[in-house]
């Protein structure tokens, strides 16, 4: 290896090393201060190294907010939406795929136009339409326009495009029906890209704040990432308190990433070759 090359291998390491650190300073910096008393996070005394290890900010986060009804409107919300986006997606691209009918090409072009449509300009008349249908402040508020994903649809028909046409005609000459040939023939064969979709639907789902933000306005109703915005104190901000529903917050989706990560690895690199 020669002297430029080690000088350009050094140069590399250390700039992703540094960008390693900027990325992960600020999550260790939020588990410092959560693990601190209030009085020590204001204090001059506060380190740049945890010099305390105090969890009163957990447990007021746990048993002086309602975290818990939050986390549960979060994981009941986004196991909704990843079901229905699955299924009708995987429902929608396989009708696209396989199935001959009038306007076929046009659906799929719709489909495909929606994509390139940003959800924020939706925002207003979706609104709108859900405070006349008297769904403000309701599950189904925060579900339905969440379920528009054409992604799912783009990617779940390239893969059953890709499906050889004799293990069709195989089961078609068997007897078995549509129904039959997506929940046993091409299902089957994708649980791969299903499993990475779902998870990457599911981490979407439950990360959105915009609209859960916009069409819940009782506390009870909240998801996590809104609920977190309600974690205030008459007397001031308390800053321990917050990092660490932040921290529980956000705990899940770490979680998931960490148990699933092949799958959600997976997923990002097929939407960005879609986008691409």
């Amino acid at each position: 290896m020669t002297g430029a090359r080690r000088i350009e291998n050094l140069a590399l390491t250390t700039a992703g090393v540094a960008a390693a650190f900027a990325w992960v300073f600020p999550l260790y910096w939020a588990l410092a201060t959560s693990l601190r008393s209030e009085k020590r996070v204001v204090g001059e005394e506060a380190g740049l190294f945890p010099d305390e290890f105090n969890l009163a900010a957990y447990i007021d986060a746990l048993f002086n907010t309602q975290i818990a009804r939050w986390y549960f409107n979060s994981i009941g919300t986004s196991l909704i939406i990843t079901g229905l986006v699955i299924v009708s997606g995987m429902m929608c691209a396989y009708a696209i795929s396989q199935m001959r009918f009038p306007g076929r090409r046009l659906l799929y072009g719709i489909v495909l136009a929606s994509f390139m449509i940003p959800a924020q300009a939706l925002i207003v008349s979706q609104f709108i339409l859900m405070n006349d249908l008297g769904l403000v402040n309701t599950w189904a508020g925060i579900i339905l326009p969440q379920l528009i994903v054409p992604i799912v649809i783009i990617v779940y028909k390239q893969f059953f495009d890709a499906v050889p046409l004799e293990m069709r005609e195989a089961v078609v000459l068997d007897g078995g029906g549509e129904y039959t040939l997506l929940f046993r023939l091409y299902l089957p064969l994708n649980w791969g890209i299903t499993t990475a979709l779902a998870i990457i639907t599911f981490i979407g789902a439950w990360n959105s704040f915009l609209w859960p933000f916009l069409i819940v306005t009782t506390e009870d109703m909240m998801t996590v990432p809104v609920g977190i915005t309600q974690v205030t104190d008459v007397f001031g901000v308390k800053y321990a308190r917050l990092m660490a529903v932040a921290l529980l917050a956000a705990m899940p989706v770490a979680l998931a990433y960490l148990i699933f990560q092949r799958r959600v690895t997976e997923a990002v690199m097929i939407s960005s070759g879609i986008k691409g």
